[in-house]
């Protein structure tokens, strides 16, 4: 369980690296005006965008190992745990942030983005939020054993 565990930090790393670094791209990109450097914020994007499918998959494939493999040895794992059920609706959102991630990298891409850059930094804040609040859930668990 603990090889799980630590493969499945190693991916959150991988996939946190991506959705950080991602928006910043996207900033400096709608912020860049010479074709030539736009072009390569276009490569750099998509493979980017690539490393964080691939951190994206494979927290997902240990998660979900890590979460059976406890739910086989420790009977009724889920029933008190409910900081894992608020970590888990954050990783929903931090799911569907990756997916817009993706469409705003499309969307570069084709040259059809219309987001400011002010509004691409604010965005950029977004997964370090739901970051913080997982780790608290993870490291404090505070709704253990509540009900």
């Amino acid at each position: 369980m603990l090889w799980l565990k630590a493969f499945h930090i190693v991916a959150v790393v991988t996939w946190f690296a991506g959705l950080l670094y991602l928006p910043r791209l996207f900033v400096y990109h709608a912020e860049a005006t010479e074709p030539v450097v736009r072009e390569r914020f276009k490569v750099m994007e998509r493979r980017l965008l690539v490393m964080t499918n691939i951190g994206a998959t494979l927290t997902f494939i240990f998660g979900v190992a890590t979460l059976t493999w406890w739910l086989m040895h420790v009977p009724g794992y889920m029933k008190l745990n409910y900081w894992l059920h608020a970590k888990l609706v954050l990783v929903f959102f931090l799911y569907g942030y990756h997916g817009h991630l993706a469409r705003l990298t499309r969307e570069f891409a084709e040259d059809r983005c219309t987001r400011s850059s002010r509004w691409l930094r604010i965005y950029n804040e977004v997964p370090a939020l739901l970051l913080i609040g997982i780790v608290i859930l993870v490291v404090v668990q505070p709704f253990k054993g509540v009900g």
